[in-house]
């Protein structure tokens, strides 16, 4: 699989031209785009907006689902395919080498963005004027990016860029409230799911439900699925499977002759000291105090 390390090669191999800084580069897509013909890795961020109608775009083994007015975010080392895309309109590519951002705070900011661990089909959708808002911050880092960049312009591209990301932040809020109002309450189907996985006797197949077991069953990445539970409720996917595996745990111990490793060995907790911090944690109490409260 071939991996890029320059933006100068990159560029150079795709037939871009080349780059007016050799750790950023622009690349605008006047209705169609490609780089290379197979899967790549690179170590570069990439922001890319496109209206696409036809071809191949893939990254996190996910393929693209063609809807229009899309953005997608990549991040360094992650598999990428774009082949022979063709677009609506005009779209754009920001490549961003891991070292543009080294010493500014956005180097480390940036990591907190979950979308960029996100599956193509978890692409962010935009309205009308939202596309316009983002178009604007493009042009004015084109506009930097051209203009015999100095000691200034870094800071200013970079400024325009942590834009990009926080507007991108603020409209997948609103993507995450719109999808609740289609496809329903996330959280409802996650506790479905987290109940069948109990219901088929998979804890003791697998083990503890994770995260990503539970995006999977749901058909989404950890992250999305993450993000859009807290939207809805406040609390991470994985503070949410802790909730319900406590709940279950009062359950047994109510319910049950079950002493406290039992218990635990029974909900798939290998490690009994484990269980009982995350039992006081959640309950305020520890598995023993709980179990001696019942029979008080």
């Amino acid at each position: 699989m071939k991996h890029y390390k320059s933006l100068g090669e990159l560029n150079r191999t795709n037939g871009f031209a080349p780059p007016e800084n050799p750790l950023l580069s622009l690349v605008r897509c006047n209705k169609t785009c490609s780089i290379g013909d197979r899967e790549f890795t690179s170590d570069f961020y990439m922001i890319g907006f496109k209206k696409l109608i036809a071809g191949t775009f893939l990254y996190g083994r996910t393929r693209y689902d063609h809807d229009n007015g899309s953005m997608s975010f990549i991040k360094p080392r992650q598999v990428i395919e774009l082949k022979n895309l063709e677009f609506d309109e005009d779209g754009f590519l920001i490549f961003i080498h891991e070292d543009f951002l080294n010493g500014h705070p956005l180097h480390s900011e940036i990591k907190k963005y979950g979308y960029f661990e996100y599956e193509t089909n978890e692409a962010l959708h935009l309205s009308p004027n939202e596309e316009k808002i983002i178009w604007e911050l493009f042009s004015k880092i084109e506009t930097e990016y051209y203009n015999n960049q100095d000691e200034y312009s870094r800071d200013i591209i970079i400024g325009h860029i942590d834009s990009i990301l926080k507007y991108s932040q603020r409209f997948y809020k609103r993507q995450f409230i719109n999808r609740m109002d289609v496809s329903g309450k996330i959280a409802s189907k996650f506790n479905d799911a987290l109940s069948a996985y109990f219901e088929k006797g998979l804890l003791h197949e697998t083990g503890l439900p994770t995260v990503k077991l539970m995006a999977s069953a749901l058909n989404l990445s950890p992250s999305y699925l993450s993000d859009l539970l807290k939207q809805e409720t406040g609390k991470t996917a994985m503070e949410l499977i802790h909730i319900f595996m406590i709940s279950e745990a009062k359950n047994l111990l109510k319910g049950s002759d079950n002493n406290i490793a039992e218990t635990a060995y029974a909900l798939g907790f290998d490690n009994l000291p484990y269980f009982s911090r995350l039992f006081k944690k959640e309950v305020g109490l520890s598995p023993n105090q709980f179990k001696k409260q019942i029979v008080n």
